[in-house]
């Protein structure tokens, strides 16, 4: 790593759970190895649109499932900081997650690419010079999602159901369809139980389903889960 460690780039990590941050801060954070300086992590929606506003990084890590909204709604808020005319912030997803849904919904909100935590310490931190540097990244399976999806000139096919569920109601959907009960689903996303309650009601009415079993299913059929 020694070719990038006369560069630097300052680094924001968000990512919900504190030893991965820690871990991927021991990766990379080595500033005189790496040229990677962490500037600051957070682990909500709230948090990373604060810290990141706050420190303007060159790159940020983003995972795509996080309390408050995922990675989408931190790209959503940061629209104006990645349109900056000077110093843009870029984003990089980097998740467990290889779902293409996943990975077209961040490149849509203005991701430049989207790695799996498989990837190893060296690759990453070339991965976020690259970024930082403007290019496009992938890990090798998932650029043919990004491929799939916008080297057609046919627009992808728009699911309506989906579509009329927000994305609070989304994340909800996907917990419960994966087993979660009330109770975890209230912890995970920093929210009351009753408030899962009105949620789950809200998207089987607009679903027009009748239990959490059809819903299972209706979201597994969509490979939702």
């Amino acid at each position: 790593m020694s070719e990038v460690a006369d560069r630097r780039v300052r680094v924001v990590l968000v990512d919900d759970h504190r030893m991965f941050r820690t871990g991927v801060q021991a990766e990379i954070g080595e500033t005189d190895r790496t040229g990677v300086e962490v500037v600051g992590e957070a682990a909500d929606v709230d948090q990373a649109v604060t810290v990141i506003t706050a420190t303007r990084p060159e790159v940020v890590l983003l995972d795509v499932h996080l309390p408050g909204g995922g990675g989408v709604e931190v790209l959503r808020r940061c629209a104006p900081l990645m349109a900056a005319a000077e110093n843009p912030v870029r984003f990089l997803a980097l998740s467990v997650s290889d779902a293409a849904e996943d990975v077209i919904g961040v490149i849509r909100g203005g991701a430049r690419g989207y790695v799996t935590k498989t990837i190893t310490g060296a690759d990453l931190v070339d991965s976020v010079f690259r970024v930082q540097d403007g290019d496009a990244v992938f890990s090798p399976r998932l650029a043919g999602f990004v491929l799939d999806a916008f080297a057609s000139t046919d627009a992808p096919p728009v699911d309506e159901d989906l579509d009329r569920l927000t994305q609070r109601e989304r994340e909800v959907l996907r917990l419960i369809a994966r087993g979660y009960a009330y109770k975890e689903i209230a912890k995970q996303l920093f929210i009351s139980v009753k408030t899962v309650e009105s949620h789950v009601s809200a998207v089987l009415r607009k679903l027009q389903l009748s239990n959490r079993h059809e819903l299972t299913r209706w979201a597994t059929a969509r490979r939702l889960v």
